[in-house]
């Protein structure tokens, strides 16, 4: 079964900021508490990540996969896909990054996610990972924000 959870969050800084920190990729496991690895492993004709193999900690253990980043709503919007994965069949999401209406110099961030695991899991599992989604986007707000 597929699952999909958004959350929203603002920013204490402008768009470019929020998304140049996105595209450092491989810095991820300097502020992304459950990513443990990331290497680039194709980049785009303007030189941005567009494979990117990941090593996380996913329900208790490490789970390895390679995601495809689209810059076609490039820089409002970082989209991704998975291109394999151990424990999932589906994992896509994006980014989206816009200036914020109700707070000046700041940016509204909408991270969208649908993930679709291998094996089916247990609603109370569900629900953790659905935290660690919205933790995941604290991180990123904290990172920016330093």
């Amino acid at each position: 079964m597929t699952d999909q959870a958004t959350e929203r969050i603002t920013i204490d800084a402008p768009p470019q900021e929020c998304w140049d920190v996105a595209l450092e990729f491989e810095r991820y496991p300097e502020w992304a508490k459950d990513v443990k690895r990331a290497v680039v492993l194709t980049r785009d004709d303007n030189d941005r990540p567009s494979e990117v193999e990941f090593t996380a900690a996913a329900m208790g253990r490490s789970t390895n996969y390679t995601l495809l980043y689209d810059y076609s709503g490039a820089p409002e919007r970082l989209a991704w896909s998975l291109v394999q994965g151990d424990i999932m069949k589906t994992l896509e999401g994006y980014y989206q990054f816009a200036p914020s209406v109700m707070s000046p110099g700041s940016t509204d961030v909408t991270y969208d996610l649908t993930v679709e695991v291998v094996v089916p899991l247990p609603g109370f599992v569900k629900r953790r990972a659905e935290v660690r989604i919205l933790h995941s986007l604290l991180e990123l707000k904290a990172r920016v924000e330093q």
